[in-house]
């Protein structure tokens, strides 16, 4: 009569999560400075309870039944958590698979025949294939979003709006414009328009590597949505070579002010509002 590998699981559930959190601390690249043993204990646990619930001696190679729907939940749970916390796929997977490894630890103890135990093996990587693939894939979707956040996070660093003076704006652009960072850069230099009430808006590409026709198209974009608001915009950091390349695209700037620096632009906007500074003279004690 075939063992009924699942109610042994069943009643060696503790030797099952003490031997698989011992396996998980010997492992010489386990990240504790990520996660407590505490945590580390708790998944375990929470795991192998789920597990050992829904697992029978018919389901023991499919991990798409219905009844691990509940494991997979938790499997997803535990892999999106450890790659928002900065895990690689390697240890979040050796979480998965160092569970198998258990199983079939405690396996090889209770069962003696050689082929019967070769057919638990191979209904055991059946099982543990599927919960492969779904912690993985989580565990992509996990890091998307890290990195999705962390891209939003460093375009709205790279793209702040100062207000350089009464009435005065300076967008310092850096790195290369494409058409979702121009969205908000221009979303950004509006909203300040409209908070601020300032009337000049000065684009700086100083820290733009490279200026091809669709950059010069997004500059233009952002040109003209700035007038719309009712505010003069000036274009500082020409470069030669930016120069040069707008000249070879055939690229139209006649209409926009362009200063080969900020402290150009800046002179230029403080006429434009009929300012003047000027450098006072120390003042001569008696």
């Amino acid at each position: 009569m075939a063992t009924d590998i699942s109610k042994i699981f069943k009643k060696k559930q503790n030797a099952i999560i003490d031997r698989w959190i011992k396996n998980q601390l010997s492992e010489p690249g386990l990240r504790d400075d990520l996660i407590s043993n505490e945590d580390q204990r708790s998944d375990s646990e929470q795991l192998v309870a789920s597990l050992l619930a829904a697992l029978t001696d018919k389901n023991l190679d499919n991990g798409d039944a219905d009844d691990f729907d509940h494991v997979n939940e938790i499997l997803s749970g535990i892999s999106l958590s450890r790659a928002r916390q900065g895990f690689t796929p390697r240890e979040t997977g050796f979480f998965v698979m160092s569970l198998k490894d258990t199983l079939l630890e405690i396996a090889q103890q209770e069962v003696k025949d050689p082929v019967e135990m070769a057919w638990i093996t191979t209904r055991l990587g059946k099982l543990f294939d599927v919960f492969s693939i779904i912690t993985f894939e989580t565990f992509i979707k996990g890091r998307e979003e890290v990195i999705l956040r962390q891209t939003d996070e460093i375009t709205e660093i790279s793209t702040p709006v100062i207000r350089i003076w009464e009435g005065i704006l300076v967008l310092p652009i850096i790195g290369t414009l494409d058409s979702a960072r121009t969205q908000v850069v221009m979303e950004s230099l509006l909203t300040e328009i409209v908070a601020s009430g300032s009337s000049v808006a000065i684009l700086d590409i100083s820290g733009v590597p490279t200026v091809d026709s669709l950059v010069a198209q997004h500059l233009l974009k952002t040109v003209s949505a700035t007038r719309l608001m009712g505010a003069d915009c000036i274009i500082s950091g020409m470069r030669p070579e930016i120069a040069q390349t707008i000249v070879h695209l055939g690229i139209d700037l006649s209409g926009i002010v362009t200063k080969a620096s900020l402290a150009n632009a800046l002179l230029y906007a403080f006429g434009t509002l009929r300012l003047e500074v000027r450098k006072s003279l120390p003042s001569i004690k008696n």
